[in-house]
């Protein structure tokens, strides 16, 4: 009977752990949730087919953002796509939510105008979420006043070759860089949750520029 119980109680602390597991409790952070930001230089249009996270738990959480990234395409050619704006914003955003803060990004896109699909792997340092974790003051412009925030967004900018920039970014904060990365061609190719292996169309404006002009590898 005493072997009985023993193996009871064992079964049952293994069961709350696995449950632990599965349902892991919210991270304590100072703010419900912190935010994936996507965007890529003029007419070097992307499409970010998964974004996937390994937090600083270990646990891992898959495609939490994907699609089309913040770009601008000015028609006529008017825009200049070289280089990284010297203030990136946060781009196209994605609240990420009881998931604690990253220790790496995984990042698999289509680079449409090349056509190449390319994946990355950022690793997060931890200067970077000590850094997500200290409330600042800062004056806010569009209130006219100073408010607390924080650097809650990791912004990422993808570019032709493979490139993949990561800013720190906080609402009416400076960002900081957090570096930039090169990725690897991915050997399976584009994946559109189809079988077909075709890369995304390019907009209009996007498909001029490259028609009349060399894609500025050098410039991210």
């Amino acid at each position: 009977m005493k072997s009985l119980c023993l193996l009871l109680g064992l079964l049952l602390s293994l069961s709350a752990c696995a449950r632990d597991l599965l349902n892991p409790p919210p991270p304590k952070l100072p703010y419900d949730r912190w935010s994936i930001g996507m965007l890529a230089p003029n007419y070097m249009e992307v499409w970010v087919e998964s974004v996937d996270v390994l937090d600083q738990r270990g646990l891992a959480y898959y495609n939490v953002h994907g699609g089309i990234t913040s770009i601008q395409n000015p028609p006529n050619n008017a825009g200049d796509p070289r280089g990284w704006p010297e203030r990136p914003g946060s781009g196209k955003i994605m609240p990420i939510t009881n998931v604690d803060l990253p220790e790496i990004v995984f990042v698999r896109w289509q680079s449409l105008v090349e056509p190449q699909t390319y994946h990355v792997r950022i690793n997060i340092p931890a200067w970077v979420r000590e850094e997500m974790l200290k409330p600042r003051e800062v004056f806010c412009a569009w209130r006219g006043a100073d408010d607390i925030k924080y650097r809650d967004a990791i912004t990422l900018g993808l570019a032709p070759g493979g490139i993949a920039k990561a800013w720190l970014t906080g609402g009416c904060l400076e960002p900081i860089e957090i570096g930039r990365f090169v990725g690897k061609i991915h050997p399976e190719g584009p994946y559109n949750g189809t079988s077909n292996g075709k890369h995304r169309p390019l907009s209009p404006e996007a498909k001029a520029y490259v028609d009349s002009h060399d894609i500025p590898y050098d410039s991210w």
